[in-house]
């Protein structure tokens, strides 16, 4: 279990934790609401996918804004902001009867749920220093469990009311309740460690920021890019529909234990070594799903088990080697959103022209990319620290 340090940094991190689950849930309401959107605005589905694209430019542009933000005002006081926004645009795409307003609401939504997500981020770094990483690490299985929790309460309100629309107003409600205990309790700043025991934290690098950024993208993407093409080639390798679906949830199932697993073995190991094993395995398993080793079931519960503590991890190590600034941590969100743009669209190309085979090998070339990034990042802090 995790201690805390400080009754205030107590109150303030459950707080985080909170926000957390509320935008894990406004962003998990789009993919199980897609149909009722697609009717209420009379689109296709093709036309509805729209959306998914909108969302990643709001989110994109809110990483750099909302950085820029939190460096320059209290940080609590841009959260309240950005969870106001977020219960409005909510609030409002229910009452959306074309495509285009809903698609410049989602775009809004995208923009907030970011910025939420990167300040919260930024500012659970500044309350906790050096000693963030299993904090991150329970910050992000937050982000999921709002994620995997917001489906079944679609489910329930569909059944009691019959109407969508009580499940985007119900997670609004929830993201304006956390107003009041942001509003009165005192933002971080950050941390500066004055204990000889601890090693200074280096100056800004930009090749150091670069290759950070570069393993986001990389990260991000392949957790889209499973997330989102798992089911279709669990389909093209002869699986059932319905057995082709639950692919996705094995793999959110174990990320998510995954990330609670992580809290404690980041008090115990380096997050060198947490990185190296998750990447490691990562590999192994794409590999073994390539030559038929491993059932496709187990492979997605094994692969979630290996995305599951890299971004946390990367995240916390970030803080270690680097001045996190609400700058910094805007980059990081931003490369994380162009990896989760770009990524994800080569793989229908790929799976159009080389069949289902290119899946396992797309995974492992991302896995195989991210432990070339891991060492790149090594030597570079080598090279500095010499």
């Amino acid at each position: 279990m995790l201690a805390f340090t400080r009754r205030h940094g107590g109150r303030v991190t459950l707080t985080y934790f909170l926000v957390l689950i509320a935008i894990g849930m406004s962003g998990g309401l789009l993919g199980p609401a897609l149909p009722h959107l697609a009717e209420a605005t009379g689109s296709g589905m093709g036309q509805i996918a729209v959306l998914f694209t909108a969302r990643a430019l709001g989110n994109m542009l809110g990483s750099v804004i909302s950085g820029l933000l939190i460096d320059r005002f209290s940080g609590h006081r841009v959260l309240c902001a950005m969870l106001v926004l977020m219960a409005l645009g909510l609030a409002a795409v229910p009452f959306s009867q074309t495509l285009a307003l809903l698609t410049a609401i989602i775009f809004v939504l995208g923009f907030a749920e970011v910025s939420l997500n990167a300040g919260s981020n930024t500012l659970l770094l500044w309350t906790h220093g050096t000693a963030s990483t299993p904090w991150i690490s329970a910050l992000h299985f937050c982000f999921g469990f709002g994620n995997m929790l917001v489906p079944l309460v679609l489910v329930a309100v569909l059944a009691v009311t019959g109407q969508f629309a009580w499940a985007f107003w119900l997670v609004a409600l929830l993201g304006l309740s956390l107003l009041w205990p942001l509003a009165r309790q005192a933002s971080p700043r950050p941390l500066v460690d004055k204990r000889h025991d601890k090693p200074a934290t280096p100056r800004s690098d930009p090749w150091l920021l670069a290759i950070f950024m570069l393993m986001f993208g990389l990260y991000v993407g392949m957790e889209i890019t499973f997330a989102g093409w798992a089911t279709s080639y669990g389909t093209l390798s002869g699986m059932t529909p319905q057995g082709a679906a639950m692919l996705v949830t094995l793999f959110w199932l174990t990320l998510s234990a995954g990330r609670l697993l992580a809290i404690p073995l980041l008090r115990l190991f380096s997050p060198w070594t947490v990185l190296i094993n998750c990447l490691g395995l990562g590999l192994a398993t794409a590999l073994s799903l390539h030559v038929a080793w491993l059932p496709l079931p187990m492979m997605a519960l094994l692969f979630g088990l290996s995305a599951s503590a890299i971004f946390p991890t990367l995240f916390g190590l970030c803080n270690q080697l680097m001045t996190m600034s609400g700058r910094n941590t805007g980059l990081i969100f931003l490369s994380a959103g162009i990896g989760a743009l770009g990524v994800p669209s080569l793989t229908g190309p790929m799976l159009e022209w080389a069949g289902a085979a290119a899946f396992p090998l797309l995974l492992a070339a991302l896995m195989g990319l991210l432990l070339l990034g891991l060492a790149m990042l090594h030597a570079r802090v080598k090279s500095v620290t010499a």
